[in-house]
């Protein structure tokens, strides 16, 4: 059976420096999870990033996201999920 490899990532400073967001919509086709985060700022909005991977990985970074949450709220108290406002969106292209 062949090792794990010690794969070393690099992170540039822009990225390092993170996107503020506060709204996130997926999509899917057969292939691939498409997951756009968005800053909204009534009344406009623009895409931070957007993320796409197949569906296999899709399912590790929910499984990911899951065990973070619960140690965050064994940590911190439990998250109240607040109702999104009803608000209807619309794509722009530049």
């Amino acid at each position: 059976m062949a090792q794990p490899q010690n794969i070393q990532i690099k992170v540039d400073d822009e990225t390092l420096k993170g996107k503020y967001s506060n709204m996130m919509q997926v999509s899917h086709t057969k292939q691939e999870f498409i997951l756009d985060f968005m800053s909204v700022f009534p009344p406009t909005g623009i895409v931070v990033s957007r993320v796409i991977t197949r569906p296999e990985h899709f399912k590790r970074i929910i499984k990911a996201l899951e065990e973070n949450l619960k140690r965050y709220e064994d940590q911190h108290g439990e998250v109240i999920d607040v109702a999104a406002p009803e608000q209807k969106f619309g794509f722009q292209e530049k």
